[in-house]
């Protein structure tokens, strides 16, 4: 059966409206972000199986959108759909309290919620005015479930197209571990050589994983020092 041959007051949008969102399960409510189902599946049904081939709504938020294309009867328009409306749920959750960044614990406050959850990695940079307001946090670059290249260039011009003078980066480790790569510690001792040559300052290069977040040290044999300072 279509969601159109479905009596009126019976189908996700109607009750949504009448109801409210609270109202419609989460497969209705996934039906109404894919917009349409397939030849021979309904938009509910989709959605069930959706949510089923990602062993259930938590795992499905985490996706990467080109995995889920794979997916029969997924394609990139409603895998993007899927993607954007569970992003703008992470969005919806920085913390308003933190509008000023003192210390590596803020510096991971602001960039927490746009990686909880993902089971592929990002890179989320944060910027700051002198005095440490914070000005922005947003997503710079994605990868792999076990790696994420960081584009210092793109980093540092972002930082100044929003007016910041310092910044700071985070990413998440979708395994749960905390220790960094050695890939992690080159890349945080060339972002602050890179930041220092246009008059930008570095503050910390943090590793986020679950409820826990870990400072990168700018070389194997030492531990992170006082960027801060």
């Amino acid at each position: 059966m279509r969601v159109t041959d479905l009596p009126e007051l019976d189908r996700p949008r109607e009750r949504l409206l009448k109801l409210g969102p609270g109202a419609l399960s989460n497969r209705e409510l996934l039906a109404l972000i894919l917009g349409a189902g397939s030849p021979g599946c309904d938009a509910i049904e989709l959605a069930a199986q959706m949510i089923t081939s990602q062993a259930g709504l938590v795992s499905l938020a985490g996706a990467d959108p080109h995995a889920l294309t794979r997916l029969m009867g997924i394609g990139p328009a409603k895998a993007a759909r899927v993607a954007a409306a569970f992003e703008l749920g992470r969005r919806s959750k920085q913390e308003p309290a933190i509008t000023r960044i003192q210390g590596s614990a803020d510096l991971a406050a602001a960039a927490r919620p746009l990686l909880s959850g993902l089971r592929y990695e990002r890179v989320v940079l944060v910027a700051c005015n002198p005095a440490g307001k914070l000005i922005r946090a947003l997503p710079l670059t994605e990868g792999a479930a076990d790696h994420c290249l960081v584009p210092i260039k793109e980093a540092l011009t972002a930082v100044l197209s929003c007016g910041g003078s310092q910044f700071g980066i985070a990413h998440n480790h979708p395994s749960g571990a905390l220790d960094p790569s050695p890939a992690d510690i080159q890349v945080t001792s060339q972002i602050k050589r890179a930041a220092e040559v246009v008059g930008l300052r570095f503050l910390d290069h943090l590793i986020i994983a679950g409820n826990g977040w870990r400072r990168v040290p700018l070389d194997r044999h030492s531990t992170p020092g006082p960027l801060w300072a």
